[in-house]
């Protein structure tokens, strides 16, 4: 029996649930804010709780202890130097679950698992280069006319306009089972 072992077992045996939150872990660690059910952001919570707490004491030895669970030096290092630094100044609560309501396909409840301090990232507008030009140099007109294009010369010679064909872009005319389909197809998320 086990009576007395409170533990979140998500249905999994234990090997598939250590890789389940493993892999919670790693993703809240890289992207900041993921989007999970509720049964797997609470018992992912106290890990990520743990891995950030391993961040005030930057030792080998810690290091060694969140590589243990991420597996993934990129992901240790970005632990210790960004996130370990944004927590600095706070003991607990690193981390907060946002309910969103229920998912369509099976009503499980659906939440925002992320980090309390986000940092946002700045997307830089790429600057236009501009082209230096000499003083001195002068643009022949010839390469600032455009030439008409190939065809329009050819209609001009011959006199005679080449036909084409209609265009088919005509809807076709809806059957009875295309009518169905479109009403069975709608969106039901409004409910």
């Amino acid at each position: 029996m086990r009576h007395r072992k409170a533990r979140h077992r998500l249905n999994r045996f234990t090997s598939w649930r250590k890789a389940t939150l493993t892999s919670l872990a790693r993703s809240i660690i890289k992207y900041q804010s993921i989007k999970t059910t509720k049964a797997k952001a609470r018992a992912a919570q106290p890990l990520v709780e743990r891995l950030i707490s391993l961040t005030k004491s930057d030792t080998l030895f810690s290091r060694r202890q969140a590589y243990e669970i991420l597996c993934d030096h990129q992901l240790v290092s970005l632990l210790f130097k960004d996130i370990g630094a944004r927590f600095k100044h706070k003991n607990s609560g690193y981390t907060r679950i946002m309910n969103l309501g229920s998912r369509r396909g099976d009503n499980a409840l659906m939440v925002i698992f992320e980090l309390t301090e986000i940092q946002k990232k700045i997307k830089k507008s790429p600057k236009k280069k501009k082209e230096p030009q000499i003083e001195g140099e002068v643009v022949p007109e010839a390469e600032i006319k455009k030439e008409k294009p190939v065809a329009e010369q050819k209609k001009a010679k011959t006199g005679i306009g080449v036909q084409e064909k209609p265009s088919t872009a005509q809807k076709p005319s809806k059957k009875f089972l295309g009518g169905l389909r479109g009403i069975f197809k709608k969106e039901r998320d409004s409910l």
